[in-house]
């Protein structure tokens, strides 16, 4: 492998890989705040009501509204910020500011109105993910979805203001922002506990509503109106929308097996929904911060070098971005997974969180460990392909994701239980980081040689 350092100090030197990682490191101390609030919430809910049919009831509600939140809200922030930041480059900020005004009212109607579609529909899909489910517990799950679902809204304006606030290298609001609504979740929890598990659906409403507020406030005082606006389909919009198109197909395929996990747990004993959330209490707090923060960081940069046509110095910082985050995530996912237990064990195991979900939940954690180093060269992966504007690709990537994931669950579930789902996850992560290994070589020699 010729692009690896023979030492560190030739990291110390390169300024585009100290740049990233300056950006990534604010990211992810500001994301850490907010995972500590969100481990707190946890705790709270699983001193509040354990393992039981109330919070599996809780998981399913927010299964779909959550899948459309990221697959609308985050593929319009990956679609915006190449284009945005070419525009606002090439044509000024005038041009940009036209931009965002119509993917801002373009975007509110797609949420709008897949916000209601999700509240309409829920009499004939819930049936079919929580098909476990006893009547009274259908009940309680199609009401707590009702009062969730606003948070698709909320949260696809948020990432939109977001990713621009991100592509003039403002990250630090853009980070902390997401803090509201487990924060107010754990006070209402705390101080309504008469609401039961309503309060912590409320909560996300809430948080979802301020995070937008302080966003669009931040973005208003840089100079930009968020008054939605369209002037036609011209072509800045019609380069968003048709990388917009292909993101979203690859995010909902890739969300499809989250949708796929879910359902097949509650096919499952008693709990089993519940237990797999837990076991991913650890794990996705972390790759969360580390993904969000590494994410953020390197976008604005590798699209920077898009338009500058940098092929070399964007090979070159790829590469080495590759490496150091092997370097560190594989001694990570070594430790979570021989520690899980203890991990879960001091976490949770208090109030109706007995010794036995323990033993459960360490194994789903352990196997969900072992995707860390995969999932965050994943990330840099989709974010430099998103900069080249082929997200087509990762469409492709999604689509080989699920049908990997929906494979390996039906051979791991019958030995392994509920867990056998968490380490299906990690086989997949693997499998489409390989495709993506192959797909970027490729592009990237192509764009050298032109």
């Amino acid at each position: 492998m010729r692009y690896l350092p023979n030492d560190w100090k030739s990291f110390k030197g390169d300024s585009s890989i100290r740049r990233i990682f300056g950006a990534a490191l604010t990211v992810a101390l500001l994301a850490t705040l907010v995972k500590l609030v969100t481990i707190a919430q946890e705790l709270v809910v699983a001193y509040r009501f354990g393992i039981s049919d109330t919070l599996d009831a809780f998981w399913i509600a927010l299964l779909v509204p959550s899948l459309f939140t990221y697959v609308l809200g985050g593929s319009l922030n990956v679609a915006l910020i190449p284009s945005f930041i070419q525009v606002r480059e090439h044509d000024g900020v005038a041009a940009a500011q036209k931009l965002l005004s119509e993917v801002t009212g373009w975007s509110i109607a797609l949420l709008g109105i897949t916000t209601l579609v999700i509240i309409g529909a829920a009499p004939f899909y819930l049936p079919l993910i929580a098909s476990g489910f006893s009547p009274e517990k259908l009940a309680l799950t199609s009401r707590l979805l009702y009062v969730i679902a606003p948070i698709v809204l909320l949260g696809g304006i948020a990432n939109l203001w977001g990713a621009v606030l991100n592509s003039g290298e403002r990250f630090a609001l853009v980070a902390l922002a997401p803090i509201t609504a487990p924060a107010i979740s754990v006070l209402l929890l705390l101080a309504v506990p008469s609401w039961g598990i309503f309060a912590l659906a409320a909560g996300m409403v809430c948080g979802g509503t301020l995070e937008m507020i302080l966003l669009g406030t931040a973005l208003n005082r840089r100079g930009f109106s968020l008054r939605p606006r369209w002037s036609g389909y011209g072509k800045h919009l019609r380069q968003v929308t048709n990388q917009f198109t292909p993101k979203m197909a690859g995010a909902f395929l890739r969300s499809g097996s989250s949708l796929v996990d879910q359902a097949m747990a509650a096919m499952l004993l008693a709990g089993s929904v519940a237990a797999l959330n837990y076991g991913y209490r650890v794990i996705g707090p972390l790759i969360g911060v580390a993904g969000t923060a590494l994410g953020t960081a390197v976008t604005p940069y590798f699209s920077k070098m898009v338009v500058g046509n940098e092929w070399k110095d964007l090979s070159h910082t790829f590469k080495r971005c590759l490496f150091l985050i092997f370097l560190i995530t594989v001694p990570t996912a070594a430790m979570l997974f021989i520690f899980s237990e203890a991990i879960v064990q001091f976490l949770f195991q208090r109030g109706s969180f007995m010794a036995r979900d323990t033993a459960v939940v360490a194994q789903i954690q352990s196997f969900y460990a072992l995707q860390i180093p995969f999932y965050m060269a994943n990330v840099l992966a989709t974010r430099l392909i998103s900069s080249l504007l082929t997200n087509y690709l990762l469409m492709w990537s999604a689509a080989i994701y699920l049908v990997t994931g929906i494979t390996f669950n039906l051979l791991l579930i019958k030995p392994l239980g509920v867990a056998g789902i968490a380490l299906s996850t990690s086989c997949a992560s693997l499998i489409n980081f390989t495709f993506l290994s192959y797909c970027l070589t490729r592009l990237l020699r192509e764009r050298k040689t032109k």
